[in-house]
């Protein structure tokens, strides 16, 4: 009371801050309570689970171990896959988690098979969907939506701040198939890997050495690169009596689709392609879905004529309605409050000075949010809402009891001045 200045000042100054760190706050429907961990990855397709065990995921998984405030490593292994989870403590910041990893990885290269490498999975968490969509493109086949999906929108999505990967789903993935035919490789005394050295050896591009004639310099080069499924059948795996045998001579060469474990159906209405968009660690969720959807407006420019995004899932929309929910929660307990306070005090500015504490009060709770790094979710909301009966508590103790000693020093005063006493101030 005697430092009121101060103590106004500080608290506009506490609230101004409130009210920046709530618009500066991450906001997010679900709070992110999974663990700290690093993903790696591997591949080797074709191999049985057991095989993927004994020589891929057992090497990772004695080498990870070791890792400095590693808390434990799980694992996982299925055909074709080796996923390894390393779990760090709590308090380890995830970056440098994947630096640690990453280090590993580079020095364990030699306990694996030949041409399998381990790769890190993406910076993100298990609750790091915020968005799926799909591609509504009618009367364009699987193949080519994927082909659209996965050099063209995935690239363009990946820029956008925030977003850790665009995972494709659905569709087929275009490769060239060579389907050998056993009996002429019988006939013309071949292999299968007198095909494959012919494939790998006429697709790729040959450096020379620079030159120069007449002043000018020239570079030699070949361009080796196979463009059509024509060239990769006009390839000359041997030759019989100055006679080239050539590869569709021995095998059939298509255009087709990768071998696939599952399909992806949209409601029933039959197969479909799109991507999932996930959440960079520790990003605004809010911010990233919004940022994504006006790149989609761009990137729909470049889009083949009658091409669309449809969005199957937008976490966008959860986050929206809960945090009007809440805030209409906050808002109707301040009123309720309020006519309460000034029911039972009938004195408006006890009341006032009690209910003013609920916005100040709500106001530095995110700055404490943002302090720790806590997102603005339904669960870190709820508990503001719940608080609001407590931050009064104190208000109207303080005010009551100060009404009371006011009551009983004021009922002091009326006795003195009845019974005369002149040094009654």
């Amino acid at each position: 009371m005697r430092n009121r200045f101060l103590v106004l000042l500080f608290a506009a100054g506490v609230f101004a801050y409130g009210i920046y760190s709530v618009k500066t706050s991450k906001i997010d429907a679900i709070p992110d309570l999974s663990e700290n961990q690093v993903i790696v990855l591997t591949e080797w397709m074709g191999r049985s689970p057991q095989i993927i065990e004994d020589q891929v995921t057992y090497p990772l998984v004695t080498n990870l171990q070791g890792l400095p405030r590693v808390k434990y490593v799980r694992a996982n292994s299925m055909f074709g896959m080796s996923f390894v989870y390393v779990i760090f403590d709590d308090d380890v910041d995830v970056y440098w988690a994947r630096t640690r990893v990453l280090e590993r990885l580079s020095s364990i290269g030699n306990s694996l098979p030949e041409g399998v490498v381990p790769a890190m999975g993406p910076d993100g968490t298990g609750v790091g969907h915020i968005l799926w969509y799909t591609l509504d493109a009618p009367g364009m086949d699987l193949g080519e939506q994927r082909a659209v999906q996965d050099w063209y929108i995935k690239f363009a999505l990946q820029n956008v701040a925030g977003v850790s990967e665009i995972a494709s789903f659905g569709g087929f993935q275009k490769q060239y198939q060579i389907t050998i035919d056993p009996n002429k490789l019988s006939y013309y005394k071949l292999s299968v890997q007198d095909v494959m050295r012919t494939v790998n050896a006429n697709n790729n591009e040959a450096g020379g050495r620079k030159f120069e004639m007449s002043d000018v310099g020239y570079i030699i080069k070949t361009t080796g690169y196979l463009k059509s499924m024509e060239e990769i059948g006009s390839l000359a795996v041997k030759t019989q009596n100055s006679i080239p045998v050539r590869i569709r001579d021995v095998a059939t060469v298509q255009m087709s689709g990768e071998s696939r474990l599952g399909i992806f159906d949209y409601n029933g209405e039959g197969e479909a392609v799109g991507g999932i968009v996930v959440l960079r660690y520790g990003e605004n969720a809010d911010e990233v879905i919004k940022n994504v959807k006006a790149k989609m407006i761009e990137v729909s420019k470049g889009l083949p004529e009658g091409v669309k995004f449809n969005i199957v899932y937008d976490r966008g929309e959860l986050i929206e309605e809960s945090i009007s929910s809440i805030t209409t929660t906050l808002i109707e307990e301040m009123i309720v409050v309020t006519i309460i306070v000034i029911v039972f005090l009938f004195h408006w500015r006890s009341a006032v000075s009690i209910v003013i504490q609920i916005p100040i009060t709500i106001a530095a709770s995110f700055i404490i949010l943002n302090a720790f790094d806590i997102s603005s979710n339904i669960m870190s909301l709820t508990g503001i809402a719940l608080a609001i009966g407590v931050i009064v508590d104190n208000g109207i103790i303080m005010s009551e009891n100060a009404y009371k000693h006011l009551a009983v020093r004021q009922a002091e005063l009326g006795e003195l001045r009845k019974k005369g006493d002149t040094h009654v101030e």
